[in-house]
């Protein structure tokens, strides 16, 4: 097999989730790694013995490199993306691919005639939970999906943003808790539930009014074509990071997922499916543990073009829609009709 060249854009905390689901990964290797800050950046390229670059442009001038990870703030994805496709590079980007509908559709046509793939990090899709749940809604057992709820109770301190001032404003981060943190619950809720036809939602700030431009809480219902309703709820303004609470009910019973395990309650019995803890540790627990694999479908898409197992624009373009019609329906206090 053809060994590939891997360079990362950007050092901060999410990068090492990436190094580490590389380096598990065989005929892989870490070429190149680009951060603005030189300091931190040639700290990094000596341990992980690899080329550094202050200016991911010039990084992208090397023909060896096959693919760029994206891992750097919001407002950055769009242009570093087109950059590393014009470059006839691989891209695999950490969520959200952009920050707005237009960002969105100019991305999708870049991808479209590039030769290079582009894929995107929506890794909680991956958590053993999650796949078990798809596979007990193929198999139908429990019925028709009437509803799904989910609620996100997470912590971010006022030191989160002035610590990384991209973070809570609006033209750096494009918003605040909808866009950074709750975009995968969301992402998970229409991949679960199948397409959302319409939603009404509001975005506030309380406890984080004085740090951050953006919301953080947020509320949302949301219809979906399967005639399934949707409750969400998050928030940045608990006092610790709680596992994701998400239960979806069907006809005959629910399917769970309550302190990072699932289970499947019907009137019978109550079963425990499936568990997304760590076995090693070496992740955050609420950041899910699917990198690894998400990253792992990416490079064997890369090897098989034929394979589509991976998230690609169009999926990730999804949840960035929803985020972008809870932001305008908050705006107006109506309804939102979506239209994908």
């Amino acid at each position: 097999m053809t060994i590939l060249n891997t360079a990362i854009i950007g050092g901060g905390a999410i990068h090492g989730c990436h190094v580490n689901a590389l380096r598990q990964i065989p005929d892989v290797t870490l070429r190149a790694l680009a951060d603005i800050d030189s300091a931190k950046g040639l700290k990094l390229a000596m341990a992980y013995q690899c080329r550094f670059y202050q200016d991911y442009r010039e990084m992208l001038l090397d023909e060896a490199i096959d693919v760029v990870h994206i891992c750097t703030p919001h407002f950055e994805h769009k242009s570093m993306i087109l950059a590393a496709l014009a470059a006839g590079k691989h891209v695999f980007c950490e969520k959200p691919v952009g920050m707005n509908g237009s960002e969105l559709l100019d991305i999708t046509r870049a991808a479209q005639y590039a030769p290079g793939l582009l894929g995107v990090c929506y890794q909680n899709r991956l958590n053993p939970t999650s796949l078990r749940i798809r596979q007990e809604l193929v198999d139908g057992g429990l019925g028709k999906m009437l509803s799904i709820r989910a609620v996100l109770t997470w912590s971010r301190s006022g030191a989160y943003y002035t610590e990384s001032p991209w973070r809570g404003q609006l033209a750096t981060e494009g918003g605040s808790l909808l866009i950074n943190q709750a975009i995968h619950t969301l992402d998970l809720m229409q991949w679960f539930a199948g397409r959302v036809t319409r939603l009404k939602g509001v975005v506030d700030s309380g406890e984080l009014t004085d740090v951050t431009e953006g919301e953080d809480s947020a509320m949302a219902t949301l219809h979906f074509a399967n005639g399934a309703r949707g409750l969400f709820y998050a928030s940045n303004c608990n006092t610790t990071d709680s596992p994701l609470l998400l239960e979806i009910h069907c006809e005959h019973g629910s399917l769970l997922i309550n302190d990072n395990t699932l289970w499947r309650i019907t009137p019978d019995e109550q079963r425990k499916l499936a568990s997304d803890m760590s076995p090693d540790g070496t992740t955050k627990r609420y950041w899910g543990i699917g990198h690894q694999q998400a990253i792992r479908r990416f490079y064997h898409a890369i090897h098989h073009p034929e394979n589509t197992d991976y998230t690609n624009i169009h999926e990730a373009g999804k949840s960035l829609t929803l985020v972008e019609a809870i932001y305008r329906s908050s705006q107006i206090r109506q309804w939102i009709d979506i239209n994908n």
